[in-house]
């Protein structure tokens, strides 16, 4: 399934992370490398490949990692 943006993210415990905000593609094949999702917070935003994700359903998906918010 391909990824698209606007989708929601949730981390490997299903916490809500955010949304899908820039897909960063390959200059010569087209394909997505990374994914972004911008948060409010300075340096608290998210960047994943393809290979992070651990599910992806219509509606969100679901990374391998867990975001800490605790800084």
């Amino acid at each position: 399934m391909e990824l698209t943006v606007g989708i929601d993210v949730l981390d490997r415990y299903g916490k809500y992370i955010g949304t899908v905000d820039h897909l960063m593609r390959d200059t010569w094949s087209g394909e997505v490398k990374k994914y972004m999702v911008f948060r409010k917070e300075a340096g608290k935003d998210v960047v994943f490949k393809p290979k992070d994700v651990l599910e992806a359903a219509e509606d969100h998906v679901k990374l391998k990692m867990a975001v800490d918010d605790s800084d």
